[in-house]
């Protein structure tokens, strides 16, 4: 019988930040930040991960994901398909991402909810706009349809 497989098996999920090439403001012009999120919904409607919330910032990303295979696939899957798309597409010829990314796993749902706001409550705490959901590049906005938080995350309701 084979030992169990350690280290990540793709079963959590992840709060991640990945940050562009020397934190330059590579997501501030909407085309940038709409093939970002081209790539997002791509990859997720390939059921390569489960997307929960996302933020664009002008020189980062986080994400809440649950990936269907690795952490490490779904990231590559990520970044690799932007940069490949914003040289081919866009036209850009710089380095794009930062090589490494963090990354945290929710354990439970209170690290869940704790992600989900910062990832909502970015772009007011940047200064970037007033109410989380006209910030147009994050799930707070309301026209993104995301999938729902996985079971064993959800918050117990206790009945009396």
């Amino acid at each position: 019988m084979a030992a169990p497989r350690r280290g990540n098996t793709g079963l959590g999920t992840y709060f991640i930040t990945a940050s562009a090439f020397q934190h330059s403001n590579l997501l501030q012009t909407d085309r940038m930040a709409r093939l970002l999120i081209d790539v997002l919904f791509h990859y997720r409607a390939k059921e390569k991960y489960l997307l929960h919330e996302f933020v664009l910032m002008p020189d980062h990303f986080h994400l809440l994901i649950t990936p269907t295979e690795s952490l490490e696939r779904a990231l590559q899957l990520i970044k690799g398909g932007f940069s490949y798309r914003a040289k081919k597409e866009l036209g850009f010829a710089g380095e794009v991402w930062e090589s490494s990314y963090y990354d945290r796993r929710a354990r439970g749902s209170e690290d869940y909810e704790r992600f989900r706001f910062y990832i909502q409550q970015n772009p007011v705490k940047r200064g970037l706009v007033c109410d989380a959901k006209a910030f147009p590049y994050s799930s707070a906005a309301s026209s993104f349809v995301l999938d729902e938080v996985p079971q064993r995350l959800k918050p117990l309701i206790l009945t009396g």
